[in-house]
């Protein structure tokens, strides 16, 4: 048998568990936001913008940000 659809094989734990082990540096890009003079989600865009000179980890933050932000209520 095939595992349920939507299913990650993580033995049954619920949704959000992945969004907490998304989270390598805690606080990390809110503080790189913080320091740009922006609001998360306007550093998220500007970092995740093709033409951006941003690192591949703050590129990465910045897209796990845009992510997070669809699960807000």
């Amino acid at each position: 048998m095939g595992r349920a659809r939507g299913s990650r094989g993580n033995g049954g734990s619920s949704s959000g568990d992945w969004m907490a082990s998304a989270v390598k540096r805690p606080g990390a890009f809110k503080a790189k936001a913080q320091a740009a003079g922006k609001s998360v989600s306007q550093y998220a865009n500007q970092v995740t913008a093709p033409d951006s000179t941003a690192s591949p980890l703050t590129k990465k933050q910045g897209n796990l940000a845009k992510t997070f932000a669809k699960y807000r209520p």
